[in-house]
Protein backbone atom coordinates (compact mmCIF):
# COMPACT_ATOMS: atom_id res chain seq x y z
CA UNK A 1 0.00 0.00 0.00
CA UNK A 2 1.26 3.67 -0.53
CA UNK A 3 1.61 6.62 0.93
CA UNK A 4 -1.63 7.71 -1.70
CA UNK A 5 -3.60 5.04 -0.43
CA UNK A 6 -3.76 5.78 3.22
CA UNK A 7 -4.37 9.54 2.52
CA UNK A 8 -7.48 8.67 0.91
CA UNK A 9 -10.42 7.22 3.20
CA UNK A 10 -11.37 3.42 2.94
CA UNK A 11 -15.21 3.01 0.98
CA UNK A 12 -17.79 2.33 3.69
CA UNK A 13 -20.20 -0.88 3.81
CA UNK A 14 -22.64 1.67 5.03
CA UNK A 15 -23.90 4.61 3.58
CA UNK A 16 -26.20 7.02 5.37
CA UNK A 17 -28.95 8.73 3.07
CA UNK A 18 -29.24 12.03 4.21
CA UNK A 19 -32.91 13.19 4.70
CA UNK A 20 -33.79 16.24 2.44
CA UNK A 21 -37.60 15.81 2.77
CA UNK A 22 -39.24 18.17 4.86
CA UNK A 23 -41.04 17.08 7.88
CA UNK A 24 -44.91 16.49 7.74
CA UNK A 25 -47.46 16.02 10.61
CA UNK A 26 -49.69 13.25 10.12
CA UNK A 27 -52.26 11.71 12.30
CA UNK A 28 -52.31 8.00 12.50
CA UNK A 29 -55.07 5.56 13.95
CA UNK A 30 -53.46 2.80 15.39
CA UNK A 31 -56.21 -0.34 16.46
CA UNK A 32 -54.84 -2.53 19.07
CA UNK A 33 -55.75 -5.37 21.62
CA UNK A 34 -57.02 -3.97 24.79
CA UNK A 35 -54.60 -5.72 27.01
CA UNK A 36 -51.57 -4.83 29.65
CA UNK A 37 -48.28 -3.63 27.65
CA UNK A 38 -49.59 -3.21 24.44
CA UNK A 39 -48.91 1.04 24.69
CA UNK A 40 -45.96 0.32 25.77
CA UNK A 41 -45.10 -1.86 22.91
CA UNK A 42 -46.40 1.10 20.73
CA UNK A 43 -44.30 3.54 22.45
CA UNK A 44 -41.19 1.66 22.71
CA UNK A 45 -41.49 1.45 18.79
CA UNK A 46 -41.23 5.32 18.07
CA UNK A 47 -38.59 5.39 21.34
CA UNK A 48 -36.33 2.72 19.92
CA UNK A 49 -36.06 4.28 16.77
CA UNK A 50 -35.98 7.72 17.92
CA UNK A 51 -39.11 8.96 16.50
CA UNK A 52 -40.80 11.84 18.02
CA UNK A 53 -44.81 11.35 19.35
CA UNK A 54 -46.30 15.08 20.00
CA UNK A 55 -49.36 14.07 20.80
CA UNK A 56 -51.06 10.36 22.22
CA UNK A 57 -54.73 9.78 22.83
CA UNK A 58 -55.78 5.60 23.48
CA UNK A 59 -59.34 4.59 24.48
CA UNK A 60 -61.60 1.94 24.18
CA UNK A 61 -63.47 1.66 21.27
CA UNK A 62 -64.91 -2.10 21.34
CA UNK A 63 -65.79 -3.78 25.00
CA UNK A 64 -66.71 -6.68 23.77
CA UNK A 65 -63.69 -7.46 21.58
CA UNK A 66 -61.13 -5.96 23.87
CA UNK A 67 -59.65 -3.32 21.62
CA UNK A 68 -58.57 0.05 21.76
CA UNK A 69 -58.10 2.78 19.22
CA UNK A 70 -54.72 4.67 19.76
CA UNK A 71 -54.47 7.94 17.70
CA UNK A 72 -50.59 9.28 17.38
CA UNK A 73 -49.49 12.58 16.26
CA UNK A 74 -46.49 12.57 14.89
CA UNK A 75 -44.08 14.38 12.36
CA UNK A 76 -41.41 13.05 9.90
CA UNK A 77 -39.99 12.86 6.80
CA UNK A 78 -42.20 10.48 4.29
CA UNK A 79 -39.61 8.50 4.15
CA UNK A 80 -39.94 7.86 7.97
CA UNK A 81 -43.48 8.12 8.31
CA UNK A 82 -43.69 5.01 5.50
CA UNK A 83 -41.07 3.35 8.29
CA UNK A 84 -43.29 4.10 11.15
CA UNK A 85 -46.42 2.87 9.73
CA UNK A 86 -44.76 -0.43 8.46
CA UNK A 87 -43.29 -1.06 11.92
CA UNK A 88 -46.64 -0.29 13.58
CA UNK A 89 -48.28 -2.92 11.33
CA UNK A 90 -45.76 -6.21 12.23
CA UNK A 91 -46.10 -5.53 16.39
CA UNK A 92 -48.60 -8.63 17.03
CA UNK A 93 -51.18 -6.35 19.46
CA UNK A 94 -51.87 -4.53 15.95
CA UNK A 95 -55.12 -5.28 14.26
CA UNK A 96 -54.53 -2.21 11.79
CA UNK A 97 -52.81 1.37 11.27
CA UNK A 98 -54.52 4.20 8.87
CA UNK A 99 -52.87 7.44 8.56
CA UNK A 100 -55.63 9.79 8.44
CA UNK A 101 -53.76 12.58 6.68
CA UNK A 102 -53.27 10.47 3.99
CA UNK A 103 -57.05 10.23 3.79
CA UNK A 104 -57.90 13.71 3.26
CA UNK A 105 -57.49 15.91 6.40
CA UNK A 106 -58.97 14.21 8.84
CA UNK A 107 -61.48 15.68 11.79
CA UNK A 108 -59.84 16.48 14.52
CA UNK A 109 -60.76 17.56 17.77
CA UNK A 110 -59.18 18.60 21.61
CA UNK A 111 -60.61 19.14 24.95
CA UNK A 112 -58.90 21.63 27.03
CA UNK A 113 -59.31 22.83 30.86
CA UNK A 114 -57.85 26.03 31.54
CA UNK A 115 -57.50 27.41 34.85
CA UNK A 116 -57.49 31.51 35.15
CA UNK A 117 -57.11 33.91 37.44
CA UNK A 118 -60.01 35.63 37.95
CA UNK A 119 -59.78 39.40 39.65
CA UNK A 120 -60.94 42.46 38.46
CA UNK A 121 -60.66 44.05 34.81
CA UNK A 122 -59.13 40.37 34.02
CA UNK A 123 -62.11 38.43 35.32
CA UNK A 124 -64.31 40.54 32.46
CA UNK A 125 -61.83 39.98 29.77
CA UNK A 126 -61.33 36.39 30.77
CA UNK A 127 -65.22 36.15 30.23
CA UNK A 128 -65.10 37.98 27.22
CA UNK A 129 -62.98 35.87 25.79
CA UNK A 130 -64.14 32.92 26.66
CA UNK A 131 -67.31 33.60 24.83
CA UNK A 132 -65.67 34.21 21.82
CA UNK A 133 -63.83 31.14 21.67
CA UNK A 134 -67.07 29.47 23.12
CA UNK A 135 -65.25 28.41 26.00
CA UNK A 136 -67.47 27.07 28.81
CA UNK A 137 -67.37 28.02 31.86
CA UNK A 138 -66.95 24.62 34.69
CA UNK A 139 -65.72 25.93 37.77
CA UNK A 140 -65.80 29.59 38.86
CA UNK A 141 -64.75 30.84 42.17
CA UNK A 142 -63.59 34.63 43.38
CA UNK A 143 -59.81 33.84 42.78
CA UNK A 144 -60.22 31.71 39.42
CA UNK A 145 -62.18 30.39 36.47
CA UNK A 146 -61.80 27.09 35.00
CA UNK A 147 -62.80 26.84 31.24
CA UNK A 148 -63.54 23.84 29.22
CA UNK A 149 -62.91 24.42 25.51
CA UNK A 150 -63.10 22.17 22.90
CA UNK A 151 -61.60 22.39 18.89
CA UNK A 152 -58.94 22.11 16.39
CA UNK A 153 -55.07 22.08 18.50
CA UNK A 154 -54.47 25.78 16.84
CA UNK A 155 -58.37 27.03 18.66
CA UNK A 156 -57.42 25.76 21.90
CA UNK A 157 -53.10 26.79 21.53
CA UNK A 158 -54.74 30.70 20.85
CA UNK A 159 -56.96 30.58 23.66
CA UNK A 160 -54.62 29.60 25.94
CA UNK A 161 -52.03 32.52 24.69
CA UNK A 162 -54.97 34.76 24.97
CA UNK A 163 -55.18 33.42 28.54
CA UNK A 164 -51.59 34.36 29.55
CA UNK A 165 -51.51 38.27 30.26
CA UNK A 166 -54.60 37.15 32.08
CA UNK A 167 -52.97 34.90 34.64
CA UNK A 168 -52.87 31.86 33.22
CA UNK A 169 -52.38 29.29 36.35
CA UNK A 170 -52.75 25.92 34.90
CA UNK A 171 -53.55 23.76 31.66
CA UNK A 172 -54.42 20.20 31.03
CA UNK A 173 -55.18 19.05 27.38
CA UNK A 174 -56.67 15.78 26.26
CA UNK A 175 -54.42 15.30 23.30
CA UNK A 176 -56.36 14.93 19.53
CA UNK A 177 -58.98 12.57 18.64
CA UNK A 178 -59.64 12.17 14.97
CA UNK A 179 -61.63 10.57 12.35
CA UNK A 180 -61.30 10.54 8.76
CA UNK A 181 -63.77 11.97 6.53
CA UNK A 182 -66.42 9.89 4.32
CA UNK A 183 -68.53 6.92 4.86
CA UNK A 184 -65.41 4.61 5.23
CA UNK A 185 -65.00 3.16 8.67
CA UNK A 186 -61.51 1.68 10.18
CA UNK A 187 -61.06 -1.75 10.39
CA UNK A 188 -61.18 -3.46 14.19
Amino acid sequence: MTEEDLSVPPASTYFMVEETDPEERHTLSVVVDNQPGVLARVIGLFTARGYNIEQLTVSEVHHKRGVSRITIVTSATPHVLEQIRSQLRRLVPVHSVADLTLRGEPIERELALVKVRGESESRIEALRLADAFRARVVDANTGSFVFEITGKTRKVDQFISLMKPLGLIEVVRTGIAAISRGPEAMEV
